[in-house]
């Protein structure tokens, strides 16, 4: 059974960084796309940031576009947010999700079949 682990969010003013992580249990990590998703309250879910595979595909939504970098450690079976200069619009429930078996993963939260219980970041301006 796959298990998904976030950590690594908190309380910051705005500017400031934070690096979320997301471990991965159950086997299957270098065969799934992963994904960062977010929601703030009274928010629909909104997509973050996407990986392939192998992590030589990134994709993000515009508003973390140029703030935000996804990466991958396969050896390790985690995956990061780093997430810079952070605003006040960017306080959510941070989510980590799987997708098995798509190679590049999809904006959309359907294609994702595991996810993780979310980690608070909230950012004070």
């Amino acid at each position: 059974q796959v298990q998904l682990i976030e950590s690594g969010g908190g309380l910051v003013q705005a500017g400031d960084s934070l690096r979320l992580s997301c471990a991965h249990s159950g086997g299957g990590f270098s065969f799934s796309a992963m994904a960062w998703f977010r929601q703030a309250p009274g928010k629909e879910r909104e997509f973050v940031a996407r990986i392939s595979r192998s992590g030589n595909t990134r994709y993000y939504a515009d508003p973390v576009e140029g703030r935000f970098t996804i990466s991958r450690d396969n050896a390790a079976d985690t995956v990061f947010l780093q997430m810079d200069d952070l605003r006040s619009e960017d306080t959510a429930v941070y989510l980590c999700a799987a997708a098995p078996g798509l190679v590049y993963g999809s904006h959309d939260a359907q294609d994702y079949r595991y996810w993780g219980q979310g980690t608070q970041v909230t950012v004070s301006s």
